[in-house]
């Protein structure tokens, strides 16, 4: 396979203390912009830009797998410290990809709905064939499919060498970012309605039902 997306400008891994700075909103935004990197077996680079994530506030948000902490097999991995891969299965057909947020022992994370793919596309169409980039990773289950990211993920440290998220750009202005309700918790009730997810104003590569809020919303 040949190597996609090899102008796009290598950058440093984020630190820990990006990820432990003890405010998750502000490590949601600022997640936007940076790329995710997941290399393939080959060590190839596979990779794409964060356009969107929704975060989770752990114990005193209904939505969030750790709330009330539920101190259980699956969420363990949400008291990690910042930093951490947190990976679960749902729908018994996908998964989803999170970053552990805040200091270890407090169960906060931030789920990445989508990103634009940067690199090693022809790795994603092999995994996900889809009829271009715009369908392959506009969805926290595409994007792991497309990325190759499954169970074994969960746990891994995002400052080693299978899977991190570089510091790709500088940080987004508030202009650039929209924010709205978190999808699929209606269950939350009114944590449901938080304003908690954040994306990339006019990217492409949203989840499908955030183009359709867009349109609605002029």
């Amino acid at each position: 396979m040949s190597r996609t997306g090899s102008h796009v400008r290598r950058a440093a891994k984020l630190r820990r203390d990006f990820y432990t700075r003890g405010d998750t909103l502000a490590v949601a935004r600022d997640l936007l912009g940076k790329r995710l990197v997941v290399p393939a077996p080959t060590g190839e680079r596979v990779s794409g830009r964060i356009v969107e994530v929704e975060a989770y506030l752990g114990v005193g948000d209904k939505a969030a797998h750790s709330y009330g902490d539920r101190r259980t097999a699956r969420t363990e991995t949400m008291y990690k410290v910042g930093g951490t891969a947190y990976v679960f299965f749902v729908y018994g057909m996908h998964h989803q990809f999170n970053v552990v947020a805040g200091p270890e022992g407090v169960p906060h994370a931030v789920l990445v709905r989508a990103v634009e793919p940067t690199e090693g596309v022809e790795w994603m169409l092999r995994r996900r064939p889809v009829r271009g980039p715009r369908e392959l990773t506009s969805g926290p289950g595409k994007l792991c499919q497309a990325l190759g990211i499954d169970r074994t993920y969960n746990g891994e440290d995002l400052l080693g060498a299978r899977v991190w998220v570089e510091d790709a750009e500088p940080l987004l202005a508030d202009e650039e970012i929209a924010s709205g309700a978190r999808v699929g918790v209606a269950y939350a009730g009114v944590d449901a309605l938080k304003p908690w997810r954040f994306w990339v104003k006019g990217s492409e590569h949203i989840s499908r039902k955030e183009k359709t809020q867009l349109r609605q919303n002029g």
